[in-house]
């Protein structure tokens, strides 16, 4: 099992339509969502979160992507080290598997409560709000 700090996610903080977030907390936050809006890591995320058994060997990840072996170790440790991803060696293989904690996080400070945000929140200058005016 990993022993890196990173895999230890903070406690979650309340959705970001109730309170601002502390520059802390936006930091951390960051540090996942930039793991994320890589679209190679999302998949690989994504392949080991709906993996059987709910984690994947970096033999099951490889041959999904036309990227060399040291690339692959990049983006996984990538997603490690902002703690999306928790990985454990067997024998000559690393098995990889979702932080639920993580993933848990990052959503529910996206949540919006209802009330939370004006009716509207698209910008004035939005094509899109134009055309439902």
């Amino acid at each position: 099992m990993s022993n890196q700090l990173s895999s230890v996610v903070a406690p979650c903080c309340p959705p970001i339509g109730r309170e601002p977030l502390s520059s802390e907390r936006a930091a951390d936050l960051g540090r996942m969502f930039r793991a994320l809006g890589d679209p190679v890591r999302l998949r690989m995320l994504s392949m080991v979160a709906s993996h059987e058994g709910g984690e994947a060997c970096v033999c099951d990840i490889s041959p999904a992507f036309d990227l060399a072996q040291p690339t692959i170790s990049h983006h996984l440790k990538v997603l490690r080290e902002a703690g999306l991803l928790d990985c454990e060696r067997r024998g000559t293989w690393v098995y990889y598997r979702v932080v639920p904690a993580a993933l848990e996080e990052l959503s529910a400070v996206l949540a919006i409560e209802s009330g939370a945000l004006p009716a509207s929140s698209c910008s004035p200058n939005d094509p899109l709000q134009e055309t439902l005016s």
